[in-house]
């Protein structure tokens, strides 16, 4: 799932790609913000990425995307 980070004072935002929970996502951004601490995550290929969670624009946590294979036209079923 791909998670949008806006950062305070920064143009561009942080894009993550996480196999995380998206309760696990929102539990662990209001923790940073309630008590300033790091807001850790994990992408998809175990990478970590530490924002300190005062600098929090907005976090924006998107569907599960399924990927689609092949060249010809898709359908939504």
């Amino acid at each position: 799932m791909e998670i949008k980070i806006g950062i305070k004072d920064v143009a561009r935002e942080v894009v993550i790609d996480s196999a995380q929970d998206p309760e696990e996502i929102v539990a662990s951004v209001s923790a940073a913000i309630e008590n300033k601490t790091l807001l850790k995550l994990v992408d998809s290929k175990g990478k970590s990425t530490l924002i300190p969670g005062e600098s929090l624009g907005y976090v924006e946590i998107g569907a599960e995307a399924k990927r689609h294979i092949g060249f010809g036209p898709f359908s939504e079923a």
